[in-house]
This record gives C-alpha cells, sequence and structure tokens, in this order.
C-alpha cells in the first residue's frame, strides 16, 4: 500500500509539473495570442512558481521516502 501511495503522489507532481510546463511553452511561443493575460512574465513566473512547488515534493518524497 505504500508503494501504492508514493507512486500516486510522485504521478500526481508530474503531471502538475507538465501541465504547467506545457502552459510555460504556450506563453513564449505564442504570447500574442493570449489576450485575458497581459502580463506575460507575472504569469510565466506564477507557471514557474508552480512547478518548483511540486519539483520541490518530488524531491521530498525522492529522498525521505
Amino acid at each position: 500500500m505504500r508503494d501504492k501511495i508514493k507512486e500516486s503522489l510522485i504521478a500526481h507532481a508530474e503531471g502538475h509539473i507538465k501541465k504547467h510546463s506545457a502552459n510555460v511553452e504556450i506563453y513564449l511561443s505564442n504570447s500574442i495570442g493570449i489576450g485575458e493575460h497581459s502580463d506575460i512574465i507575472e504569469t510565466i513566473e506564477k507557471e514557474l512558481q508552480m512547478i518548483a512547488k511540486y519539483d520541490d515534493q518530488l524531491e521530498v518524497l525522492r529522498k525521505y521516502f
């Protein structure tokens, strides 16, 4: 059971990293077409913060568990 829970937590974090990474790629390659985000840099910074959050979770899981 422990391994299943750990695998689930890892998959969850990796999925969020992929989602937020895709958003950054979209903003970087097509920022003109994104009208609702007037401050692209700030929006990308928020996405990077989310990537860092989930990357930290992965690091803690792998280091301590």
